[in-house]
């Protein structure tokens, strides 16, 4: 197995892995999905709500806020020693307090823990008129993307066949290739035709069809695949792609237990 990172953001990775099947490709995009602990706002107590929105599509708003999260710092509640009964150790609290006219945003979540705060502070929430007020208290605990779409920390990941693209002998250099070629993929240096960015290309075959005596062929590496990876905030890029790859470690692991007890 190898990792070529291609570019490494706060918020944005893409790279290559090589040497790995399909199955654990989609295996990590899976993991990054529905395995990785983030917060979310899960309990809502709404005291005062006379703006426009029902007090069960405020709730709901407010759990899909990206929480920034210190996994380091938490418990899963049913890990707890509390038993999911609530407290520091599996828990943050927000209070909210705001009377209109003016837009309520993330920014105005009050978090018990300064760590664990909206990952972007302008998010709308809601537009308070005239005389609405809204007074409420939020409970955050950690969850997994397969219990709740809240929990998932990143944007939908994908990932595509790593290109393999051939010019042969026979190229004429006519250069209908570089102009048909959506992506920049090709260009010419000593007038000839040459592959400067293979991991742009998308295998549509235009090239291809450019070609008029096939001196091109686009095909797919199999075994090597280019990730796109965006975050909401909750984690950096970075530790969404460890901690995916811990988490399909831990069941291995567990998998192999499991059959040699058998």
């Amino acid at each position: 197995m190898k990792l070529e990172i291609l570019d490494l953001g706060d918020r944005k990775a893409r790279f290559v892995l090589s040497g790995v099947t399909p199955a654990f490709a989609n295996a990590l995009r899976r993991a990054m999905l529905a395995d990785i602990p983030k917060m979310a706002i899960d309990y809502v107590d709404i005291y005062d709500n006379t703006s426009v929105m029902f007090d069960e599509m405020l709730a709901h708003r407010l759990g899909l806020i990206p929480l920034k999260t210190n996994l380091n710092m938490y418990k899963l509640k049913e890990e707890c020693d509390c038993k999911g009964a609530g407290c520091s150790l599996c828990q943050v609290t927000f209070t909210l307090s705001a009377e209109g006219p003016c837009m309520v945003h993330s920014r105005d979540l009050k978090s018990s823990d300064p760590e664990t705060v909206p990952a972007d502070d302008n998010i709308p929430i809601i537009e308070l008129k005239e005389g609405q007020k809204l007074v409420l208290t939020a409970v955050a605990r950690l969850g997994r993307g397969k219990e709740h779409a809240k929990y998932q920390p990143v944007c939908p990941p994908g990932y595509k066949y790593v290109p393999i693209i051939e010019i042969s002998e026979k190229c004429d250099s006519c250069k209908q290739c570089v102009e048909a070629c959506p992506r920049g993929v090709f260009a010419v240096d000593n007038n000839k035709v040459v592959v400067v960015s293979p991991y742009e290309c998308s295998m549509c075959e235009l090239c291809m069809e450019a070609c008029d005596i096939n001196a091109i062929k686009v095909s797919a590496d199999n075994t090597a695949f280019i990730f796109s990876v965006e975050t909401d905030g909750s984690f950096s890029a970075g530790e969404v792609v460890t901690r995916a790859a811990d988490a399909i470690r831990a069941k291995a692991v567990a998998l192999g237990e499991v059959m040699e007890s058998l």
